[in-house]
């Protein structure tokens, strides 16, 4: 059976950030502030505006069903 002292080197911290400004030096971060995720940003909220346009279109093209 592993020991707490296993377990806990395993699992490492869990004090991760959400964002990581470009001067700090830790790895514990979920986003980063560069281009590339700016870029990603970017790439996804407009690939969501296409989304959103195209159902409005779709639904003032086709109409409602008729009951």
């Amino acid at each position: 059976m592993a020991t707490k002292q296993e377990i806990d080197a395993k699992q490492g911290s869990e004090n991760a950030d959400f964002v990581k400004e470009e001067h700090e030096q830790h790895d514990n971060y979920i986003l980063q502030k560069n281009t590339k995720t700016k870029t990603a940003t970017y790439i996804i909220i407009a690939f969501l505006v296409v989304l959103v346009l195209g159902i409005v279109v779709s639904a003032l093209f086709f109409g409602s069903p008729e009951a």
